[in-house]
């Protein structure tokens, strides 16, 4: 199949194989970015039949648009080291490859919190463009916040991307903290001025959002969880844009 898939990742040991392992068996080429991992993300990968490409990291649009760049099939599969793909979006994959009737292609993401899916709020379905023809998609947006553009035409697949991005409760309260710095550093670098009002009203919006118009509270006290921690992402990042 004419395929390769191209996988960032950093000190994902523990989860690279299933990443990889997920993927159509005929991918004829397997591309991971090591983001100088202390662990044996390289080995495994290597062990699995990848191509190791060690690159210290330079931010997500960068590295994403560095592991396109590796591809050399004409068609493009882009994963994270924290996800996998389920038997049903193989499958899509494969088909998709097969007609070639579009430039790109998205996935919904199904996300994992705490060992659940969650499968509503602003969590699901996320849906991703994934699979690109070569030569017509780049990594676009400010960091940490990245997507795949497309010059053509996009088509939805079915079929999950399956996604753990916090192994623990202290790793999301990392993750925020890192990533509204990142944030507020590019909304301030593009001159975007926080008005005295934006780290309360955007939360209680972003609240409101989750839980009654995507219907978080389906997901119960995970849901709840989840709209309160992105409220206070959001707090946090038009904070820290205000204070500089």
């Amino acid at each position: 199949m004419d395929l390769s898939l191209v996988v960032i990742a950093r000190n994902e040991a523990d989860r690279i194989a299933r990443c990889l392992r997920s993927v159509p068996p005929t991918a004829e080429r397997i591309v991971v970015v090591d983001a100088s991992s202390t662990d044996a993300t390289a080995r495994v990968a290597a062990h699995l039949g990848a191509t190791v490409a060690i690159r210290p990291w330079p931010g997500h649009v960068a590295q994403k648009n560095h592991a396109l760049s590796l591809a050399t099939r004409r068609f493009v599969l882009s994963l994270d080291g924290d996800e996998w793909l389920s038997p049903e979006a193989a499958d899509a994959v494969t088909a998709a490859v097969a007609r070639g009737d579009a430039d790109g292609w998205s996935l919904p993401r199904l996300n994992q919190w705490l060992g659940r899916p969650i499968r509503a709020g602003r969590w699901y379905p996320d849906r991703k463009i994934r699979l690109v023809r070569r030569g017509r998609a780049r990594w676009v947006g400010d960091d940490p916040h990245d997507h795949l553009e497309v010059d053509g035409m996009v088509r939805a697949l079915q079929g999950d991307i399956h996604h753990v991005p916090y192994r623990t409760v202290w790793e999301h309260l990392a993750t925020i903290d890192g990533y509204t710095r990142i944030h507020a550093r590019s909304l301030r670098a593009r001159g975007v001025v926080a008005r005295p009002w934006d780290p309360w009203v955007r939360p209680a919006l972003h609240f409101v959002d989750a839980m009654l118009l995507r219907a978080a509270w389906r997901d119960g006290l995970d849901g709840v969880a989840l709209a309160a921690l992105g409220a206070a992402h959001v707090h946090l990042k038009w904070r820290r844009t205000r204070s500089g």
